[in-house]
């Protein structure tokens, strides 16, 4: 695979910024609330690992789930699975769905719908990322990191065919023309 161009878009600097006040967010909503944090894998490991560590209140779980839309190319197949579920119960819960990005609203639309279903107290979502380009489903996003435009995006836990996630900055992929 040829290396693509990448610009930068959102800088190591700022997505701890960002980071801090969603959490101070998160807290000031929650209080001392028990909340259960999901993080959508693989996209979202490292923006949930940095925002867990910012959050102050003393009753958080996490967990993980793993749900499948892109396959090994850039664009959403459309095709939503459910490859890991929860191993966390969050029936009476303070839930928070925690996403890289929210880019068709497929994928979220999905998860979203899945954990409603086992009956949490509050559902919440968390985006680092909200980028409307492509969506194709209104989804409910309460805690926004960036909004972005428009763009093929990779780094901090964003990946172009699994390679490119462990970045510590946010890029764009510059096509050529």
């Amino acid at each position: 695979m040829e290396k693509p161009q990448l610009k930068l878009v959102i800088s190591e600097k700022d997505i701890l910024h960002k980071i801090k006040e969603l959490a101070n967010k998160i807290d000031n909503d929650f209080n001392e609330e028990p909340v259960v944090f999901i993080g959508t894998l693989k996209g979202a490991f490292m923006f949930l690992s940095d925002l867990v560590k910012h959050i102050k209140n003393p009753n958080v779980e996490v967990d993980f789930v793993r749900v499948k839309s892109y396959g090994l190319s850039d664009k959403s197949s459309g095709n939503v699975e459910l490859v890991k579920d929860l191993e966390l119960p969050v029936e009476g819960k303070n839930v928070i769905i925690v996403e890289d990005i929210v880019d068709t609203g497929l994928t979220l639309k999905f998860l979203y719908e899945r954990i409603k279903e086992l009956n949490p107290k509050t559902l919440k979502v968390c985006a680092l990322i909200n980028k409307k380009e492509r969506r194709e489903v209104d989804v409910p996003v309460d805690y926004i990191g960036f909004e972005v435009e428009k763009g093929f995006l990779v780094g901090y836990g964003l990946d172009f065919a699994e390679r490119y996630r462990h970045l510590s900055e946010v890029y764009e992929v510059v096509k050529d023309e």
